[in-house]
């Protein structure tokens, strides 16, 4: 990819992931989502189960793995989607900075 097409792919990108960028700037900020957004929506725990076809200890064992960061990305959108909501993640540079400072950051760094 030329230097021009990699820059506007980063105005792009920036631009899209601004709201991701703000999260980003919390630590841990997407840890614990489901069980905060199940109970957030006062989704029944019966409704998930019988959507996922798991039982009990296994949503527990699911959000417990959410926690810890381990939980695969099929599983949380298949919770997500019992609760009739919508996995959305995104990769961001740490400390709310934009691609673009992160990328002229490297430019910097590389020619030390």
């Amino acid at each position: 990819m030329q230097a021009r097409e990699r820059s506007l792919a980063r105005t792009r990108l920036d631009k899209e992931l601004k709201y991701y960028r703000w999260a980003g700037r919390e630590e841990n900020s997407t840890q614990g989502l489901l069980r905060e957004v199940r109970h957030a929506l006062g989704v029944p725990t019966a409704e998930i189960l019988g959507k996922i076809d798991v039982n009990p200890s296994v949503l527990f064992r699911l959000e417990q793995s959410e926690l810890r960061g381990t939980i695969s990305l099929i599983r949380l959108h298949e919770v997500a989607e019992a609760m009739d909501c919508k996995l959305v993640y995104a990769i961001v540079p740490r400390n709310g900075k934009t691609l673009e400072e992160l990328a002229e950051k490297r430019e910097v760094g590389s020619r030390d």
